[in-house]
């Protein structure tokens, strides 16, 4: 069981590095420390691993029986599959100053998101570890 909720911290580590990479990435076209092109690439090469990593993190909780941090998974990842069918998940380099300030947010709404995710994963990890050796304790009692 804690070896599940190792996975999970690691897969949220990763999305979290992932999508505050774009914000930065943001930020410094923001500061015109990068040019829009640049920018633009960087950012849409994470984006499909970041949603890969988001999928196959809801699939480890569905099938690891973690329905609460399955329910909060489902908002996300309804999100990001949204924007993948409407072809709105990448960023357009003629386009990126006009929307830099609502790609943010919703950069910003994607780090809390995961920022609370990560914090009940490693709340449920400790317990768990702390479970597994509770057990392990009264079986060497006996």
């Amino acid at each position: 069981m804690v070896y599940v909720w190792l996975a999970a911290f690691f897969l949220l580590v990763f999305l979290l590095v992932l999508v505050i990479y774009q914000l930065m990435s943001l930020a410094d076209l923001e500061f015109d420390c990068i040019n829009p092109y640049d920018s633009a690439s960087q950012i849409n090469k994470t984006i499909v691993p970041e949603f890969v990593f988001q999928g196959s993190l809801c699939l480890l909780f569905l099938l690891s029986g973690h329905w609460l941090m399955f329910l909060f998974c489902i908002p996300n990842l309804y999100y990001n599959l949204r924007l993948y069918q409407h072809r709105q998940h990448l960023i357009d380099v003629t386009e990126i100053f006009n929307q830099i300030n609502r790609e943010k947010k919703r950069r910003l709404i994607k780090v809390m998101s995961v920022v609370l995710l990560l914090l009940m994963s490693l709340f449920w990890m400790l317990w768990s570890a702390l479970e597994a050796d509770e057990q392990l304790v009264t079986v060497r009692s006996y």
